[in-house]
């Protein structure tokens, strides 16, 4: 079943061209066009099951047909699966809209219009209409501006809705962030390239897998103005660009890196290219670089092909892989990074060796693979991280007056609407006014929740009065219990209801209600899946896979194809996304077995240190 995305404004954008556009081509490389062809071809022909490619047969543009083409082509699975081709449409013809009527619209080379503007991706939160609904906002407050300007004052938009504050891995969608009005860094930086892109900015986000001289990481956003890449702080406003808190640690830094959805030919040294995107390095856009050549032989000295060589920062007391890279024939593979130093820790077959790699001071190394498992060894080894050198661009004193004038502006802003939340004296009035179909426990448990849902708080409001109403207002409040803080804050009450009327009740035990009536399994987007595999699947095959669901761990085997390449960023399917295609990555499958068990009554979960399933017995299954 496709999410249900709202689909705002389609006919609103419809190409403002003359019918003569209809012809226009999308990429005007044949070259490249025919190379994303074939990949779109193959990505059809692996899908075969849903029908998931029917936009394709509507009345579409040469434009339209070619530009979702590509999308298609590159997008991770779950992308096709769980949203309809008509959501893909709206934004082809959201993001020509914003080119056709944005001044700088016209300067944007196609390959960065392509990569930078098109993609609604961005990392791996749930997809949502923050295009369209960002345009409407943004367009008359920036089309005034030059793109330098713009790309200023769409962060000055972004501080207005939402600051920093962290939060659990799961990343939220954009118009989530807005509705919450904070988010982590890796939110932030999405809402901000978000927000860039509906206006036809070209926008990336930029992160550190780790720093080299302290024990974090961070992300933040590049955008493109007049053939240049410039750095910004997501919801972090400057007066200038290449500005932030994180300028200094930044010309610390070994590596930065992005991902660039789809087939990427641009100048940046490529660090990895999958079926979904290429990974760049720019980390020559915030420090002194140097590139070195690694050589990995063997105990006689010869070259080795293919062995995977990872580059490791000291980060966390541990060994963190940065960077992965295949050598050559010849035996060789190189990395441009930040002046310091990193292990290289090179294997092959069993085989395994390291060394300290400077960047700056060693060209060239040379890694024996003279280590085996099992093998038991001690080394010390000195790791030094790159000089401080930031290069603060200038800003002038009435610059500078006028970037520290706007925050309290924009933060009277934030908290005009963060003043409409619940709080704890609302969120107890509102409970009282249900009567007393509420224990004085759940009560208090509901008013907790209630605050934590934050501009969410109107769904859970509907839900808890009509669960009061109907009797089940102690599972209502054991559900929201269940769900983690940032469900609390972007559920929709369709999944609550599906789990609050579709949850089997002649189950006990404590495993009830973290593994059964709970509708979050891992990460992945939640979804309507009880009522979903209810509908479809017969009582007699819902009551063989309660009572034997070996039946179900055989099913699954027998029906669903596992392809982790085609979703190389991990981005969690739904479980009825995975039944529709019958195609997943493994961490999607196990997800889709757990729902399906939740489904028909047999509490089921993932189990974190075997990450396999398990089911109420505490049996682990091993799909």
């Amino acid at each position: 079943m496709k999410r249900a995305t709202l689909l705002l404004g389609i006919a609103g954008l419809i190409c403002l061209l003359t019918a003569a556009c209809s012809d226009l081509h999308f990429m005007a490389d044949a070259s490249y066009r025919s190379r994303v062809e074939q990949d779109f071809q193959q990505k059809k022909a692996l899908m075969p099951q849903g029908d998931l490619f029917a936009v394709f047969d509507t009345d579409l543009t040469t434009y339209e047909q070619e530009a979702l083409k590509f999308l298609y082509a590159y997008m991770p699975l779950a992308d096709i699966t769980d949203y309809p081709g008509e959501f893909h449409l709206m934004n082809v013809r959201a993001s020509r809209q914003a080119e056709a009527e944005m001044p700088w619209g016209k300067v944007i080379p196609e390959d960065v219009f392509r990569h930078f503007v098109l993609p609604v991706r961005v990392n791996n939160e749930p997809l949502d209409s923050a295009r369209v609904v960002f345009y409407e906002e943004l367009k008359d407050r920036v089309k005034s501006l030059s793109l330098y300007d713009a790309i200023l004052e769409v962060n000055h938009w972004c501080h207005e809705k939402a600051i920093y504050t962290p939060s659990d891995a799961r990343t939220s969608s954009p118009l989530a962030t807005v509705r919450t009005a904070y988010g982590r860094c890796g939110e932030e930086s999405t809402f901000l390239v978000a927000a860039l892109r509906s206006v036809g900015i070209p926008a990336r986000q930029v992160y550190t897998p780790r720093w080299a001289h302290t024990d974090d990481n961070h992300a933040w956003v590049e955008a493109w103005a007049d053939g240049k890449w410039y750095f910004l702080g997501a919801c972090e406003p400057e007066p200038v660009l290449n500005l932030g808190w994180f300028n200094a640690p930044a010309s610390r830094g070994m590596l930065m890196h992005t991902k660039v959805f789809g087939r990427y030919e641009g100048a940046e040294e490529v660090m990895s290219v999958t079926p979904n995107y290429t990974e760049i390095n720019v980390i020559d856009n915030y420090a002194p670089t140097a590139k070195a050549t690694v050589t990995v032989v063997d105990e006689q000295g010869k070259p080795v092909a293919d062995a995977r060589v990872e580059f490791k920062l000291y980060n966390y007391a541990e060994f963190y892989t940065v960077a992965t890279k295949q050598t050559s024939a010849s035996g060789t593979c190189g990395l441009t990074a930040g002046k310091g130093d990193m292990l290289v820790w090179a294997s092959k077959d069993g085989r395994f060796g390291f060394a300290k790699l400077s960047f700056g001071k060693q060209p060239e190394l040379t890694v024996t693979l003279n280590k085996k498992d099992g093998d038991a060894f001690s080394v010390d080894i000195d790791i030094v991280p790159p000089a401080e050198s930031a290069n603060l661009p200038e800003v002038t004193p009435e610059q500078r007056a006028e970037n520290d004038r706007r925050p309290a502006e924009e933060d009277s802003i934030r908290n005009a609407y963060t003043a409409t939340f619940l709080t704890e004296e609302t969120a107890g009035a509102f409970v009282r006014s249900l009567g007393d179909g509420l224990k004085e426990h759940e009560a208090g448990s509901a008013v907790k929740y209630l605050v934590a849902s934050r501009g969410n708080h109107a769904v859970l409001q509907d839900f808890l009065a009509k669960a009061v109403a109907g009797g089940k207002g102690s599972l209502a409040v054991s559900l929201f219990g269940e769900v983690s803080a940032k469900d609390l804050r972007d559920v929709r009450i369709e999944v609550l209801n599906d789990n609050l009327e579709n949850t089997p009740t002649d189950v006990t035990g404590d495993y009830y209600y973290s593994s059964l009536l709970n509708p979050r399994i891992s990460t992945e987007e939640l979804t309507t899946y009880k009522s979903f595999f209810q509908r479809v699947l017969d009582k007699e095959t819902q009551a063989a896979y309660r009572t034997q669901p070996q039946k179900l761990v055989e099913w699954c085997i027998r029906n669903i194809t596992l392809n982790d390449s085609l979703n190389s960023q991990r981005i969690p399917m739904s479980p009825e996304g995975v039944w529709n295609a019958r195609i997943a990555d493994r961490r999607s499958r196990d997800v889709f077995f757990v729902a399906v068990a939740r489904s028909v009554g047999v509490p089921a979960w993932i189990d974190e240190v075997t990450a396999k399933s398990a089911i109420k017995t505490l049996s682990i299954i091993g799909i």
